[in-house]
Order: structure tokens, then C-alpha cells, then sequence
């Protein structure tokens, strides 16, 4: 396996959902603060489509994932979670998202910036769910050309005082062109227990364990690591 580039300084992470980066890259977020790493989340809907209790009301639905998507944060070390609020299972590549998460990058200023893959993994249909894919999309376009443009969203300069802040690198999850893995066996536990606190979207949380924990180790297998190793992958985009 290749090695992964070191720690970043500062990380934004920008996902669909509440519970999405606890999915795909708890585990390396946790080993990026325990290396002193600070992270913030950025999670673009509001959650409120997710969950099978019909009985919890959709503007309560929303709050208590809130709820969950902070202690989760907690627990992979991270206390900056911002939450832009948009309707869950509705979200479009516009131009006011876009606009919305390149404020998000000129205030965190993050020296790597993690998103969802734009494009399908036909292997793995679950990961693509559209939202996933429109808030991939967004997200790159945000991190090239809008957050580094002068010129793109003014407001954000002149109103704002927000100055542009070019993002050295992106890495992708849940992409069909995976090519970097970082072990995650000493965090494994910290995801899980993350992934734990998304009450509302859990069934048979042993089950859930099992099935990330198959997850993680068979990609690890692919990679010709030993049983009991687990990892998490992604495409890592380079911008000059």
C-alpha cells in the first residue's frame, strides 16, 4: 500500500449528510487530530429526509441529527461543525451552494479539503446517492475556480472581507478511483463509536459494526494487508 501524504494542518471536511464523514473517513479524521490536526465539518443538508421512524416529525428530525452529527464530531476530536441547512434529498449544484461553501473555505482556510465523489461508483450504488454526488460537485467547484476567484462571488471580498484561499488538495471519498488508503486499525473503534451516535439512523447497531468493520477490511485485503487491518480510501486530487 502506498503511503498516504502526511497530516494536514487544518482539514475541511464537506459532506451531504449528517453521518456521511462518520461513514466514509471517521477513522482517518481521528488519526488527523490525534496528530494535531484541526478539523471542521461542514454538512450541507439538514438531514431531515433520513431515518425509517415515521413517527419523528421532519423538523425534529433535523434537529436531533444535528444533535447526533455534533457528538459524533466529539468523538473522532473534532468541535467545529457547521451545518448550511439545505432540504435533505433535493440538493442541486447551484450556484448559491457553491457560493455558500466557498464562504465556508475562505473562513477555514483549510490546507486540505475532503468531499464526496461527483462521480457514480456503479460498484457500490449506495455511496452515490444523488445528494452525495450534487454536494461532491459543488464542493469541487467551490475549492476550483470560486474560492480562490477574487472575482467569483463578490460579496464575499467586498461585504464579507473574506479573502480568497486556494485549497492544495482534495480528497475524495467514496470514489471509483481510489488510490490511496490509510490505515485505520487504532481508529476503527473511534468511527464506530461515532457512527453510534447516529441514533435515528440505526437499526441493529451490531450489525452496523460488522458491516463497516467488512468494509474497511476488505479494501484492506485488496491492498495485500493482513486480517485485522482496516483502511479507508480515497482519490486525491492535486491543484496547482
Amino acid at each position: 500500500m502506498e503511503p498516504a501524504p502526511c497530516p494536514p494542518t487544518r482539514a475541511l471536511a464537506v459532506l451531504a449528510h449528517p453521518d456521511d464523514v462518520d461513514f466514509g473517513c471517521g477513522g482517518t479524521i481521528a488519526s488527523w487530530t490525534e496528530a494535531g490536526a484541526q478539523v471542521t465539518y461542514c454538512i450541507v443538508t439538514d438531514g431531515a429526509a433520513g431515518g425509517s421512524d415515521r413517527s419523528i416529525p421532519r423538523d425534529e428530525m433535523a434537529r436531533l441529527r444535528e444533535s447526533e452529527q455534533r457528538a459524533a464530531a466529539k468523538l473522532v476530536g473534532v468541535d467545529e461543525v457547521r451545518f448550511l441547512g439545505y432540504p435533505d434529498g433535493a440538493l442541486q449544484v447551484t450556484m448559491d451552494l457553491r457560493r455558500d461553501i466557498s464562504r465556508v473555505i475562505r473562513q477555514v482556510r483549510p490546507d486540505r479539503v475532503v468531499c464526496q465523489s461527483p462521480e457514480r461508483w456503479w460498484e457500490r450504488i449506495q455511496a452515490s446517492h444523488p445528494d452525495h454526488l450534487a454536494a461532491g460537485e459543488a464542493c469541487l467547484a467551490a475549492v476550483y475556480p470560486d474560492a480562490r476567484n477574487p472575482f467569483a462571488f463578490p460579496d464575499l471580498l467586498e461585504k464579507e472581507g473574506l479573502e480568497p484561499w486556494t485549497v492544495p488538495e482534495v480528497w475524495m471519498m467514496a470514489s471509483p478511483r481510489m488510490s490511496h488508503y490509510v490505515d485505520v486499525t487504532a481508529t476503527v473503534d473511534r468511527k464506530i463509536n461515532a457512527l453510534q451516535c447516529h441514533a435515528t439512523q440505526i437499526t441493529d447497531p451490531p450489525a452496523l459494526e460488522q458491516t463497516v468493520k467488512g468494509w474497511l477490511s476488505r479494501m484492506a485485503a485488496q491492498q495485500g494487508l493482513p486480517d485485522g487491518t482496516y483502511v479507508e480510501g480515497f482519490q486525491i486530487v492535486t491543484i496547482p
